[in-house]
């Protein structure tokens, strides 16, 4: 196609990947730029629960989810032992984001895309062709803290493991290559410091989850996967913005989801084909910016409304122990919840 406007993706994470190896591919004259390095480690579940065919089909993704793991079923732990043990509703790949975001680089850079590496885009507003998928929108203030680390030779007795602690919760997938992804959400504890390899596995025993941390040191951490990251924030949106925000950058999706991987993969095949017609000229740029905006707000807005009035039952010891009161009964709405957080019909 004749590309008329040149299209610019602020942020290299999976919304900007994605997006940008969609629009190289349909000749789309694209430039990515990215204010750090690609590939890199990077807190996330690396579990993409909620992948719609749709969105695999219009951005090309069935290549580089090859070699994932295939998670069906999940494990809720606290207080030492199992509360909840369910099948998923649908499988969920688990892949590395590592992996993940080469293997969209490479598409983006074959496909004729311009990257700029170790460049940081100044903030302007809203910019005709400018996309903003720069990740989360951090909060120095917040008490919270994310932490990851991939480890082999852990065995799990679910796909994915859930483990709640007192002021915190750390999750368990199979990744590729037989490993597991362990990533955790941790109230900010000044006393524990270190690099972060050994971070992860004290604040889990912090949180009095002993044994999991246990089991951890007797498998074979990668201290070079990895990562943390503070200023997490929960509350805050891009949706009242005058531009185009996706993923994390429009909004961060409670972790223990898993749903904020496929939800930032929606946004760029929900963006791809207004941003195409922009760039032949057959749309102007408020009128693209509308179609977009809206189309994401559709997508995302029930979602995280429903995620983050979940998300303190995680977290707060009282509501805790009501979520593992109805767990122990039998009584847990998990299909709903499932439902309610992933984008099906459900009464917000």
């Amino acid at each position: 196609m004749s590309s008329t406007h040149p299209i610019s993706i602020v942020g290299g994470g999976l919304a900007g990947l994605a997006l940008g190896a969609a629009l190289a591919r349909a000749g789309v004259a694209v430039t990515l730029c990215e204010a750090g390095r690609l590939p890199r480690p990077r807190v996330c579940g690396e579990f993409i629960s909620g992948l719609k065919p749709a969105t695999l089909a219009r951005l090309g993704l069935a290549p580089h989810l090859r070699g994932a793991a295939m998670n069906r079923s999940t494990g809720w732990h606290a207080g030492g032992r199992l509360r909840w043990a369910a099948e998923l509703p649908e499988a969920a790949p688990g892949l590395s984001r590592m992996t993940l975001e080469a293997r969209l680089l490479e598409d983006f850079v074959v496909a004729g895309g311009e990257l700029r590496l170790n460049f940081r885009a100044p903030d302007s507003g809203d910019v005709p062709g400018q996309v903003w998928a720069a990740g989360r929108r951090a909060d120095a203030s917040s008490p919270w803290l994310g932490l990851k680390i991939h480890c082999r030779n852990l065995a799990l007795d679910h796909d994915l493991e859930l483990h709640l602690g007192r002021g915190g919760y750390v999750g368990a997938a199979r990744i590729e290559d037989g490993r597991v992804n362990i990533c955790g959400l941790f109230r900010v504890r000044p006393e524990l410091r270190g690099p972060r390899e050994e971070l992860l596995p004290a604040y889990i025993a912090a949180c009095g989850l002993d044994k999991f941390a246990a089991r951890i040191a007797q498998g074979d951490p990668d201290p070079a996967s990895a990562a943390a990251v503070s200023g997490l924030d929960f509350t805050r949106t891009g949706f009242n913005d005058d531009r185009v925000s996706l993923g994390d950058h429009l909004a961060a999706t409670p972790p223990y989801t898993g749903h904020g991987m496929a939800l930032a993969l929606e946004h760029a095949a929900a963006a791809l084909s207004p941003l195409v017609a922009y760039a032949s000229g057959g749309k102007n740029w408020p009128e693209t910016t509308r179609e977009i905006r809206a189309a994401v707000a559709t997508q995302s807005g029930t979602r995280l409304r429903w995620a983050r009035t979940l998300h303190p039952w995680l977290l707060h010891p009282v509501k805790q122990s009501l979520l593992l009161a109805l767990a122990d009964t039998r009584l847990l709405p998990f299909k709903f919840l499932y439902q309610a957080t992933h984008g099906e019909s459900v009464a917000a």
